[in-house]
């Protein structure tokens, strides 16, 4: 009988790993979220904080940066803390966020902004209007004229130039340029302090300060955008103007975002792809099987991809036991003939040996 030696007697599957994380409806209601209040806090503060007296560019500053470090403790495992298309945008280019997010995320960000917006818009009150246009706080007695004050513009609407009476003001170069190169250095810390390599526990915290510190150089130049998410959410109220300026505080934080992501693969070798603050939950299955296919342990794991491909383990093979069967070879003595007068023994007195 013959014996197939090229079949294994068992298959064993020893171990199999299955990375599950948010799903997308997760990830695009933390976006929402994040942006939301970012761009509450941001308009809240600028929309109310000209009746304190306390002036506006560091309160504004210090409420974005603060709220953008709360939102990222909060929910920036979720989805990686964005919050802003331009930040979106350069984690696509960097390598740290998968393209096909991109959109969705984006649309996310605009309606938490935007719903942001409209709490604001709806609260105000009305009856305020005609005394502010009398102090000389806004030039119509409008809904539209207040919110304006937290939109982003250039020229004749930047705020350095209405604090001045016009004296001063930021033509749409030096504005663009200014929103490319803040938002720049915003997305380049963003994509080194969550670079996995950094290993630092503190990426809300200098996120945060960050978004402050450049806010406070920009302010006085377009009121501060470096997401064209706020940018949106305070145009859309606001007066005609803040539209037809809209389309600079759209292109130059995401021209600045593409600069900063560039710069990152050129220059830190990007390594595989993470979603920035993302973290993603690791299942370790352990499973054995014998010829029969019956699993001696195993764990379910309900997944939305895996990320190494099934094992197939093959059909049970039949195994023929073969016996076998030692043969001893017996070996002859020769028998000396009668009559020869030879004794069985040697000379020396002791018996042959077989």
């Amino acid at each position: 009988m013959s014996q197939d030696t090229s079949a294994p007697d068992a298959v064993v599957v020893e171990e199999a790993t299955v990375v599950v994380g948010p799903s997308l409806l997760a990830r695009l209601g933390a976006e929402a979220f994040g942006t939301f209040f970012l761009v509450l806090s941001i308009l809240g503060v600028a929309l109310y904080g000209r009746f304190t007296g306390a002036g506006l560019v560091l309160p504004v500053a210090l409420a974005g940066g603060i709220a953008l470090l709360a939102a990222i403790a909060a929910v920036g495992h979720v989805s990686g803390g964005h919050f802003n298309p331009a930040v979106t945008l350069g984690a696509a280019i960097g390598g740290r966020t998968a393209w096909r997010d991109v959109l969705p995320y984006w649309l996310a960000q605009i309606v938490g902004g935007i719903i942001a917006s409209l709490i604001l818009f709806a609260t105000l009150p009305s009856a305020a209007l005609p005394i502010l246009q009398q102090n000389q706080v806004i030039a119509d007695a409008t809904k539209q004229a207040f919110i304006s004050g937290t939109a982003n513009g250039f020229g004749e609407h930047s705020p350095l130039a209405a604090s001045t009476g016009g004296a001063f003001s930021f033509e749409w170069f030096s504005a663009f340029l200014v929103e490319v190169v803040v938002t720049a250095i915003f997305v380049g810390v963003i994509l080194g302090v969550t670079d996995k390599r950094s290993n630092s526990k503190l990426a809300p915290t200098a996120i945060g300060l960050s978004l402050a510190a450049l806010l406070l150089i920009a302010a006085p130049f377009t009121n501060g955008s470096l997401n064209p998410a706020r940018s949106i959410a305070a145009a859309i109220f606001s007066d005609s103007w803040a539209l037809s300026q809209l389309w600079l505080f759209i292109v130059a934080p995401l021209v600045g975002a593409a600069i900063a992501a560039l710069f990152y693969r050129a220059f830190a070798f990007a390594p595989v792809q993470d979603d920035l603050l993302a973290e993603d939950e690791v299942f370790v299955v352990e499973e054995e099987t014998d010829l029969t296919g019956t699993p001696a342990a195993t764990a379910a794991v309900v997944a939305e991809e895996a990320a190494s491909p099934a094992v197939e383990v093959p059909e049970a093979v039949e195994t023929v036991e073969v016996t076998e069967v030692e043969v001893t070879e017996v070996t002859e003595t020769e028998v000396p003939e009668a009559g020869t007068g030879k004794d069985s023994t040697d000379e020396d007195g002791t018996a042959p040996k077989a």
